[in-house]
């Protein structure tokens, strides 16, 4: 669930959200300011201390109920659903209450879910083929060209920007050749999408860095992926366009104000257009 899901519908007052602004700004300044290992231990320590401080934060007072949590992981089925076949190994990254590993479990041989925290609790029921691994943030500990899709949606933008690249990186060391990375993160000519867009025309929150779908292509490229696929869409349907076409946009959009910019970009159908949805494939 992505922040801005969870503020719609959540009553704040306007001191509550200069609170929780202040907060995070003060929190990502730490994160962004820490020494390469400090941060491994960092990303956790730091999100403990959110839900602490804020204790209105709207994911703590909003919870989606089941029905709901289910039509969320079947639209995000409906995406994987494109490269998933049976045999293959899955890996989500940031993989939360695990819902899409387990959904994913019941159409593929293996399933890894990679997280920083044990987060399922031990009474819930896991499939035989699931298992979860734990990681420092940016490490993806699986044996090296052993999974064939690795996913993640909405972890990339809360990474420092050195630990983004080392992760991409690592992800695709887990690939097999030919095997995919779907990354789903919020693109910045839409943002901010964390607290900071009351306040800021940039993310200053514990989004460390929402990337365009130029800079995030380079960073593929820069690590090994060859090939590239962009797709527009959401709410479980998607159309692949040109990413040409989508950087050509994006150009567009960086000559205007930031204002009338803003406004474009978070109306239909750029708001579909600009939404990144990335898959590198490992040559």
């Amino acid at each position: 669930m992505t922040q801005s899901q969870v503020e719609r519908g959540a009553a704040r007052t306007p001191e509550q959200i200069r609170e929780h602004y202040e907060i995070e700004r003060e929190l990502a300044q730490r994160l962004m300011s820490a020494p390469r290992e400090e941060r491994r231990r960092l990303y956790t320590e730091v999100y403990d201390e959110l839900f602490r401080r804020v204790p209105h934060h709207p994911q703590l007072s909003m919870k989606m109920d089941p029905a709901s949590r289910r039509a969320e992981v079947e639209m995000q089925m409906n995406l994987l659903r494109r490269f998933l076949r049976p045999g293959m190994t899955f890996l989500e990254l940031g993989a939360g209450d695990c819902g899409v590993s387990f959904a994913a479990a019941k159409e593929a041989e293996r399933v890894f879910a990679v997280e920083v925290a044990e987060t399922i609790a031990s009474s819930a029921e896991t499939p035989e083929n699931f298992a979860l691994v734990l990681s420092d943030g940016t490490s993806v500990p699986v044996e090296p060209g052993s999974v064939d899709v690795a996913y993640s949606n909405q972890l990339m933008e809360h990474l420092h920007p050195e630990d983004a690249v080392d992760q991409l990186r690592n992800i695709h060391r887990a690939l097999r050749p030919g095997g995919c990375y779907v990354c789903i993160t919020p693109n910045r000519f839409r943002g901010p999408i964390d607290i900071s867009r009351y306040f800021d025309h940039v993310a200053t929150g514990l989004h460390l860095r929402e990337h365009s779908v130029g800079e995030l292509g380079r960073l593929f490229r820069e690590v090994g992926f060859r090939r590239l696929r962009f797709y527009a869409g959401g709410k479980g349907k998607y159309l692949r366009l040109p990413m040409t076409l989508v950087r050509a946009l994006e150009l567009s959009l960086s000559l205007l104000p930031w204002k009338l910019r803003s406004a474009l970009a978070r109306r239909m159908p750029l708001k579909a257009m600009l939404g990144i949805t990335l898959v590198g494939f490992r040559p």
